[in-house]
C-alpha cells in the first residue's frame, strides 16, 4: 500500500531511490471520483519504473481547473484513495494549477500523462521534463471512462429523481 507523504519526505525518497539506480515514475492529476480510465491508467505508469509517485491537486487548484463544483470528493479522501492502489507508491498533494514546482523539484525519470493530452497539446510541465533531461510518456486514453462522463451518467440517471436506496 502506498503512503500520503509530504513534498519533503517525497524528495529524501526520491534520493534514497535515485541511490539505488532505481527509475522513478511520475504523474498528477485531480483523480476525481476514481474510475476504470485513473486504474488502467496509474497501472501502466507504475510498469514504467521502480516506483511511481502521484501528484494530486489539491481542493483549490481543482477548483480553480476545474470549476466550484469540483472536486466532488475532497482531497485528502482521494489522496487516501489513491494511496490504497497497489500500484502508487506516493502520493503528494499539490497546491498550483500545475505541476512544474513539483516536477522541478522530484526530477523523476519518467513523466505520464494520458493519451488526452499529448497530439493536440502538450502537458504544461513537459518543458520542465525535458529540460533537466527526463522523458515523458503520453499512455493512450482509454475511451469512454472520464470523470466528467461518470457525472454526466449519474445526472442523467438520478438528477431530476434523486437517489434511492441509500449508499
Amino acid at each position: 500500500m502506498g503512503e500520503v507523504i509530504s513534498l519533503e519526505k517525497a524528495l529524501a525518497i526520491r534520493d534514497k531511490l535515485r541511490a539505488e539506480g532505481q527509475t522513478v515514475v511520475f504523474t498528477n492529476g485531480h483523480f476525481d471520483l476514481l474510475h476504470l480510465g485513473h486504474v488502467d491508467y496509474l497501472q501502466r505508469a507504475r510498469e514504467l519504473g521502480d516506483a511511481l509517485i502521484v501528484g494530486l491537486n489539491s481542493d483549490t487548484s481543482t477548483r480553480t481547473l476545474k470549476g466550484e463544483k469540483r472536486p466532488i470528493v475532497p482531497q485528502d479522501e482521494r489522496a487516501q484513495v489513491l494511496a490504497a492502489l497497489a500500484c502508487v507508491d506516493y502520493v503528494v498533494i499539490f497546491e498550483e494549477t500545475t505541476a512544474n514546482s513539483l516536477v522541478e523539484a522530484l526530477q523523476p525519470e519518467v513523466y505520464v500523462k494520458g493519451g488526452d493530452w499529448g497530439k493536440s497539446r502538450t502537458p504544461p510541465e513537459a518543458e520542465v521534463v525535458t529540460g533537466y533531461g527526463g522523458r515523458v510518456h503520453i499512455l493512450p486514453y482509454l475511451p469512454n471512462h472520464s470523470t466528467t462522463r461518470l457525472i454526466e451518467t449519474i445526472v442523467e440517471r438520478f438528477g431530476s429523481e434523486g437517489m434511492e436506496g441509500g449508499g
